[in-house]
C-alpha cells in the first residue's frame, strides 16, 4: 500500500514521526514535504498529497499541520478526496468505516506522537462498512458534481 504523506512546518515533526512508523509497518511512504520546520503555507503540501490520491499515485493520505483544520479544508477542495480531521481512536475509525475517506488530517498541537500512530494505524486498517453508508458516501460525490 502507497501512503502519501504532508505537512506543514506545524506538522513537520509529526510527520516525520509517522513517516517513520509506516515504513516500519513496510508501507510505500510518499513525502509531498514540507522538508523543514521552516515557515511555509499548508496548501502547497497538502494539495500535492491530496492529488496524488486524487489520481491514484496512492491510496491513502495523512496530512498534518498545528490544527489539522488547514489541511484538511484544503484536501477536501479536490474531487474524490474525503479528508477527516482525526482527534480520537474513534475518529480515526469512523472516518473510514462510515465516511470512506482516503485521508486523515492531525493537529500536531492536539495530538501526541504515541495517539498519532495508534490513529494512522487504526486509519488504515479500518475497511469502509458499506450498506447505508455507501448512500451518504454517494450523496457527497453527487454533491462534488454542483
Amino acid at each position: 500500500m502507497k501512503i502519501a504523506v504532508a505537512s506543514d512546518h506545524g506538522g513537520f515533526e509529526l510527520k516525520e514521526r509517522i513517516k517513520e512508523f509506516l515504513q516500519k509497518e513496510n508501507y510505500d511512504v510518499v513525502d509531498y514535504g514540507t522538508d523543514s520546520l521552516e515557515s511555509c503555507d499548508y496548501p502547497t503540501f497538502a494539495y500535492k498529497a491530496a492529488k496524488a490520491v486524487q489520481c491514484k499515485q496512492a491510496d491513502l493520505g495523512i496530512v498534518c499541520c498545528t490544527t489539522g483544520e488547514g489541511v484538511s479544508i484544503t484536501c477536501n477542495k479536490l474531487k474524490n478526496i474525503r479528508c477527516g480531521l482525526v482527534y480520537n481512536l474513534d475518529t480515526s475509525r469512523l472516518i473510514k468505516e462510515h465516511n470512506d475517506c482516503n485521508m486523515m488530517a492531525l493537529g500536531a498541537k492536539y495530538t501526541s506522537n504515541e495517539d498519532a500512530l495508534k490513529y494512522v494505524d487504526c486509519f488504515i486498517k479500518t475497511p469502509f462498512s458499506g450498506g447505508r453508508h455507501q448512500r451518504r458516501v454517494d450523496l457527497i460525490k453527487k454533491y462534488e458534481e454542483d
